[in-house]
């Protein structure tokens, strides 16, 4: 279907992040439904057009126009040195909110210790271009070789000497005996934008309503609301307590001997802060979960 000025292409990236991706969507107002062997999901709002793309190739796409806008990693858009405006960081991965690193790694029983010791071996990885560019920047001379899946494997079979991988904990790579030597890049997923995309005023308009919403998701996850009531005379001892993410709401009830409070906190600190509540005079304790926080 031909787009109209009214509508934005927007990039969705396929493989592993392409779950967490449809699910922030969902918590910012979007819902996108995939179909079967089909690359162009439905959306819920006619003044987007989704494409599913492999997050290597989305860059390219949106510096060239053939996508408005997308989701994909910092490292393929250095990758691709492609022309395109950084709108947002969304610090976001499959399993977590943090980011992800390319590491330099060698087999755990290899001599070399540093990148030096790397000079005219073979370096095996997916994202070739950055790794040319780190060796070139320490002005070490190596053979990098395009790695077409499986690279930690590539060390263990003598294949190559070292590989640059994209890791999160670094679990993987301490899996296949490896020991990593240097930090290439720490990556996360941008938003980004086809300058000609931005120059529009609708586009922009509508890429920063994008931005907003999903930025406003991604920092309401890990937090919780909590709602209380408490005598006055407890209100002062209780709001003491309260880790909030600004001062907490505090309002009258119809009896003015009672208060009603409301405050953002992190997940984390609700087992151990709702007993102290309790202890301190809070009654009524309501949890709730947030999909945005602006």
């Amino acid at each position: 279907m031909a787009a109209t000025s009214a509508e934005l292409k927007i990039g969705i990236p396929k493989g592993s992040l392409e779950e967490a991706t449809i699910a922030l969507f969902a918590k910012s107002g979007w819902k996108i439904t995939m179909r079967a062997r089909n690359y162009f999901p439905e959306v819920n709002d006619p003044e987007l057009v989704t494409r599913l793309c492999r997050p290597q190739e989305i860059p390219r796409y949106v510096a060239d126009g053939v996508l408005d806008a997308g989701l994909t990693g910092k490292d393929w858009t250095l990758e691709n040195q492609a022309k395109v405006q950084i709108v947002s960081d969304l610090i976001y991965s499959k399993t977590s909110a943090r980011p992800a690193y390319w590491v330099l790694a060698v087999a755990g029983d290899s001599p070399y210790r540093k990148p030096e010791d790397l000079a005219g071996k073979r370096v095996a990885t997916e994202i070739t271009g950055l790794t040319e560019r780190y060796f070139k920047a320490k002005n070490i001379p190596v053979k990098v070789e395009y790695s077409w899946g499986a690279t930690e494997a590539k060390v263990v079979e003598g294949l190559a000497d070292a590989i640059v991988e994209v890791t999160e904990t670094g679990a993987t790579i301490r899996a296949h005996g490896l020991r990593v030597i240097d930090e290439v890049l720490v990556t996360n997923t941008q938003f980004i934008a086809c300058p000609a995309a931005w120059a529009d005023p609708w586009k922009r308009g509508k890429i920063e309503q994008i931005n907003l919403l999903l930025q406003g998701a991604l920092k309401a996850e890990g937090l919780v609301g909590l709602k209380m009531n408490a005598k006055t005379a407890d209100v002062q001892r209780i709001i003491a307590l309260l880790p909030s993410l600004n001062s907490p709401t505090v309002s009258g009830l119809r009896d003015a001997d009672w208060h009603a409070l409301e405050v953002v906190v992190s997940v984390a600190v609700v087992r151990d802060l709702i007993p102290r509540l309790v202890e301190a005079g809070a009654e009524g304790i309501i949890e709730y979960p947030l999909n945005k926080v602006i």
